[in-house]
């Protein structure tokens, strides 16, 4: 017989009303865009001084421009060679990352050959 009895135990809630008592929900898009005035337009945000609005899948700059074309192709074409300076430098970390592993494999396959002809110089005493 627990001491407590049994007041630890949950109880069961009540159950829930309906949600929402409106009928809203059920009306078409169009239908409520007229009659609640919501016209949700392209998401716009504002990044250093520039805005951007998002439009057919791509952030269009509304400003008209701050950033001229020939900035543009400038900052394409070194945005171009910062791409190909890194693609080097991985290929050149690959390189060397190889060059450590045979070296790695060199110095444990002379350490194994010293050890054999230690035990077999110790043998021949």
């Amino acid at each position: 017989m627990p001491l407590f009895g049994n007041i630890f135990s949950p109880k069961k809630t009540p159950p829930r009303k309906s949600a929402s008592l409106s009928n809203l929900h059920t009306l078409d898009r169009s239908t409520r865009e007229i009659e609640l005035g919501l016209e949700y337009g392209s998401p716009v945000m504002n990044i250093g001084g520039q805005s951007l609005k998002f439009e057919d899948g791509q952030w269009i700059s509304e400003s008209g421009g701050n950033v001229s074309g020939k900035e543009v192709q400038r900052l394409k074409k070194r945005n171009l060679q910062l791409e190909e300076e890194n693609n080097l430098l991985r290929l050149k970390i690959e390189v060397l990352l190889d060059m450590l592993s045979e070296s790695t494999a060199e110095t444990h396959l002379i350490q194994k050959e010293l050890e054999d002809v230690k035990s077999n110089s110790r043998k021949k005493k």
